[in-house]
């Protein structure tokens, strides 16, 4: 007799039409079936009143909230800026003291970055996107609203030192020996508060990417899907290569700070230039992080203002990905001062020229649909014109520091000052206040007043050119950056003080902007969807009134939709496409495939909670307590941090549904849930896996880094790591993933209780294995030199992410047991297994180069 059980065909499929024929889409529906569905779904999407707001995870509320908060951050950096500006105004000033300007360049850099830039980039995404895509919300709405929190905590640790006098001082890329052997918290203020915010952000690119590649609307393929949405993929991408290899630094950076490890102390057989390797692999990619999402946004106003299609779609979506792929190329461009061979400052010059040729393309292509439509210039046209002549300028001294001699004349000057500002406000600052004018009705149906936005342009534009232009001028007489003073005579007085009149038109500017967009408005109308008869999807959402999305799914066959399909909009109101109702009470959206966007699941997402906060606040206790040393408390913090975050994943992902499949609408059937690479949770762990695997490269990296740059690695009569013990860690950590493994399968064919044995036994293998790697270094000193101290920080790092899979071994085993985890229901276990794969591979990697690469080296 065949057992059943194992027929796993008989899962739910897909199933009903598909797609629509105009005759379905058609069929009226009555009118009061329309206001019931309404009516459930108004209720379902609700967003919380009084106290219990905070606790809502709505993009569009999420996505405010990160908007708003950048901004702060940004006006505070901007703060800073004037008061260097005022400082440098006249010759041998004491406005203020050396170090307290240390403290402002330092903290205008690293807000403007990582505070303002790459935060505004996720905030605009997190609120624009699933209205792009025609999704009701991103797959994972409490993972955005555990990034912003987390943003914010962080952001204000960070930003606030300024206040106390405890703030980084060493600039804003903590180069050592200087920021090392800095006294004070001001080091470990920037280190761990920014990389609690780097979780953050990779946390918002995680979603994005997974929102962008398993949320789109039905019919709606790659190469039909809005270009922001690829620009979102790439700059994701990016974020996920580069932010990592940040991340490996300040973990090593921070061992030294406290515990003396010298990873940067030639003396003991460091090379702070390691440091710069992995600063510059993060910080040059960085600028195009920023660049690319403005140019997505232009990418949007410009074919609304044409009246036509982008020009070039394509090449576009190529040039952008080639930037990206580029931009990885590029870090030592920012290093040909630091007696680099001349075959490696060849090469990276002619990078740093080649990746001229993708941007330009996406600028011509733009400059060919305003030349082939019916321009109207609106006032978020002013502001990308604006973007485009600012930007342009900044390329091209960016060509000039791409030849090396001319960058050893300027390296270090105000002309790099210049070119960076001119890069930044072109391609980012411009762009983002064009997005604001043009998707402000979107947000609030509202539009912002035409007049002050012309003289908030007219300011900053004028401004910002008073500002930067001379500084070329300063800087090729050379002024160096980071002074906070010079004498009276070298020529550069008038120009500063120019520089400084400038930048207090920008910030007259800003005022007039920011007053625009806090002023009351509620005696303004609203306004109709869609007032600049745009022909994307997002301008389909009745926001702010609805916190739903979207009425219902809709079925897309073009790029831009709403001019290629007049009836789209009513027949969205009107419930005809998919998910128009919400008859268990469940928070849903669309789950498609990755290429072609055929319907394969609903996804039910999660709704309001404190368990964010809660997560985030721990979780920046476990960052900000070790700042001060006070190391029992941030023990304490990271296990409460753990200890919600279970308690989130067991409570609101992967539960066994009420109801196997359901009615998507439109007569077709989905399944509501969906294990392994089908799932969203499958493919945010492959996502974030990649820039974990990423950061443990970069730790490999250098290791092979000391190696080649230093004589004496490892030095004569070192001490090596017990290479028995290191080959014992490697077999238990490889059986442990086996069982992990096998448990997965077992369970699949039915044989839970093999599975739970598995399950049991795994993590006490992992735990062998990482004793057995702790005990091979046991007896190597990390403090008197670098190799003893990078075999350890390798050790360490496997040892917390063993921890973690153990962790996830038993979130499986209590699963199982408790009927979370099913055959059937098995996303957890997928998950898991997955990560499985990548801590293996981690695994023998650092068991090879701690057991093997000595006898080789």
């Amino acid at each position: 007799m065949t057992d059943h059980r194992q027929d796993r065909s008989a899962l739910p499929k897909p199933s009903g039409p598909y797609p629509p024929t105009e005759e379905m889409l058609a069929e009226p529906v009555p009118e009061e079936v329309r206001q019931a569905q309404a009516e459930r779904l108004r209720k379902v999407w609700a967003t919380p009143k009084g106290i219990r707001y905070w606790t809502a995870v709505n993009n569009s509320e999420v996505g405010k909230w990160y908007c708003l908060t950048a901004l702060v951050f940004m006006l505070l950096a901007g703060v800073m800026a004037l008061l260097i500006r005022a400082q440098l105004a006249f010759p041998e000033s004491e406005l203020i003291s050396a170090d307290r300007f240390n403290q402002l360049f330092t903290m205008h850099g690293s807000a403007m970055m990582f505070l303002f830039a790459v935060p505004m980039f996720e905030a605009i995404s997190i609120l624009l996107l699933p209205g792009m895509l025609g999704a009701r919300d991103m797959p994972f709405p409490r993972l955005s609203a555990f990034g912003y929190w987390c943003f914010l905590i962080g952001g204000v640790f960070v930003i606030g030192s300024i206040f106390f006098d405890a703030a980084p001082r060493a600039g804003w890329f903590m180069y050592p020996p200087l920021a090392t052997e800095d006294e004070g918290p001001g080091s470990d203020i920037w280190l761990l508060g920014l990389s609690f915010i780097e979780v953050a952000s990779i946390a918002a690119a995680v979603e994005l990417i997974v929102g962008t590649l398993k949320c789109r609307p039905p019919g709606m393929r790659v190469n039909i899907m809005p270009l922001y949405a690829w620009y979102v993929m790439v700059v994701g991408g990016m974020i996920l290569f580069a932010f990592p290899p940040l991340i490996a630094g300040d973990f090593l950076f921070e061992l030294e700070r406290s515990f003396d490890w010298p990873f940067f102390d030639p003396e003991r057989g460091g090379d702070p230039m390691l440091w710069q390797h992995l600063f510059w692999i993060f910080g040059h990619p960085e600028v195009y992080i920023i660049f690319l999402p403005s140019i997505a946004i232009a990418a949007m106003i410009i074919p609304t203002v044409a009246r036509r299609p982008i020009v070039g779609y394509s090449w576009i979506v190529l040039s952008a990905v080639g930037t990206g792929f580029l931009s990885f190329g590029l870090w030592v461009h920012h290093m040909f001062t630091t007696g680099l061979p001349s075959i490696s400052l060849g090469f990276f010059s002619a990078a740093s020229e080649a990746v001229v040729i993708p941007t330009g393309v996406q600028i011509f292509a733009f400059l060919a649909t305003l030349m082939v439509g019916r321009v109207k210039m609106t006032l978020p046209m002013l502001w990308i014109a604006g973007a485009l002549a600012i930007f342009t300028m900044g390329g091209l001294t960016g060509v000039m520091l791409a030849l090396a001699p001319f960058d050893f004349q300027a390296h270090d000057t105000y002309f790099v000052v210049a070119h960076l500002h001119y890069t930044l406000f072109g391609g980012m600052v411009f762009p983002v206040i064009a997005g604001v004018y043009y998707f402000f009705p979107f947000i609030q149906k509202k539009q912002l007043s035409e007049r002050l936005g012309r003289w908030a342009f007219w300011l900053i534009f004028c401004g910002f050119n008073l500002t930067f232009l001379p500084m070329h001028l300063t800087g090729l007489w050379g002024m160096p950056r980071r002074i906070y003073t010079y004498p009276t005579g070298l020529g550069w007085d008038g120009l500063n003080l120019i520089s400084t009149v400038g930048a207090f038109i920008i910030a007259t500017g800003f005022a007039v902007f920011v007053w625009d967009l806090v002023r009351p408005k509620r005696r303004q109308p609203q306004i109709e969807r869609n007032p600049w008869e745009a022909g994307t999807l997002e301008w389909t959402h009745d926001v702010p009134e609805e916190a739903w999305g979207i009425r219902s799914i809709p079925h897309v066959t073009s790029r831009y939709p709403l001019w290629d399909q007049p009836e789209m909009q009513a027949r969205i109101d009107a419930g005809r496409y998919y998910l128009p109702d919400a008859v268990e009470g469940r928070r849903e959206t669309l789950v498609t495939s990755v290429i072609d966007a055929e319907p394969i699941q609903v996804q039910r997402v999660t709704g309001p909670a404190w368990i964010t906060q809660a997560a985030a606040g721990f979780t920046g206790g476990a960052f900000i307590f070790p700042t001060f040393h006070w190391y029992p408390p941030a023990i304490v913090c990271a296990v409460l941090a753990v200890c919600c975050i279970i308690y989130w994943l067991w409570t609101s992902t992967a539960r066994v549904p009420e109801a196997p499949s359901k009615d998507a609408g439109l007569g077709l059937t989905l399944p509501t849930y969906a294990s392994g690479h089908a799932s969203v949770g499958w493919w945010a762990m492959w996502i974030t896996m990649l820039g974990d695997a990423t950061a443990f490269a970069s730790l490999v990296f250098g290791f092979f880094f000391y190696w080649t740059s230093q004589a004496d690695f490892p030095p004569e009569g070192a001490m090596h790591a017990e290479a028995g013990l290191v080959g014992l860690a490697g077999v238990g950590l490889a059986l442990s993933w086996a069982l992990t493994l096998g448990a997965r399968e077992l369970n699949r064919r039915w044989a839970v209780g093999a599975a739970r044995a598995c399950l049991a036994v795994a993590p006490f293998l992992a735990a062998g294995g990482v004793a057995a790697l702790l005990l091979s270094v046991w007896e190597l000193a990390p403090e008197t030199h670098v190799y003893p101290a990078v075999l350890w920080a390798l050790a360490i790092w496997i040892t917390v992410h063993a921890g973690a899979g153990v962790i996830m071994q038993l979130y499986c085993l209590a699963g199982s047991l408790f009927g979370k985890l099913t055959p059937v229901y098995d996303a957890d276990i997928w998950n898991v297994s997955l990560y499985w794969h990548f801590q293996v591979l981690a695994a023998l990697v650092t068991c090879a180069v701690m057991g093997l690469a000595p006898g080789v080296l």
